[in-house]
């Protein structure tokens, strides 16, 4: 009899996938239902946030057909499916923020999640400037001295 999470393993499989990670405020939720924790996801609420490393990038058809795959194996009625390597670099340091569900490569998603994160630190200085300038407020000066 498969698992929940031998399902879901199987659904990462088949797409060339190095990295899967759940976050926002469904994450613990999700973890606990694929441990077999939880019976079944709580119908209604707020979407499941997933974000996911390809081999290469992911086709659109790819990005929808993982994605349906994983509302059905869920029983959500929505899946926000995020690619780690396209999206902005402060939802990808918040997505590696989550919990890993897949990794094909212990080691690779562990230098993968490093980079994010210094990636994220280095635009950090150039984010809160340009949220100053949207804001209209005086830009703070960030002083290494």
């Amino acid at each position: 009899m498969n698992t929940t999470r031998e399902q879901f393993l199987e659904i990462c499989r088949q797409f060339p996938l190095r990295l899967v990670m759940v976050f926002g405020s469904r994450a613990a939720e999700m973890v606990a239902f694929l441990r077999g924790e939880k019976e079944s996801m709580s119908v209604g609420g707020s979407d499941v946030d997933v974000a996911v490393l390809g081999k290469s990038a992911l086709s659109v058809e790819q990005k929808v057909t993982l994605g349906l795959a994983l509302e059905s194996l869920l029983g959500v009625e929505r899946v926000d499916l995020f690619s780690l390597g396209e999206c902005d670099p402060f939802l990808a340091a918040n997505a590696i923020r989550g919990e890993r569900l897949f990794a094909e490569d212990s080691d690779d998603a562990d230098e993968y999640e490093l980079y994010v994160l210094r990636r994220a630190g280095d635009l950090a200085e150039l984010e809160r400037e340009r949220m100053a300038l949207i804001l209209r407020e005086e830009t703070p000066r960030y002083d290494a001295g």
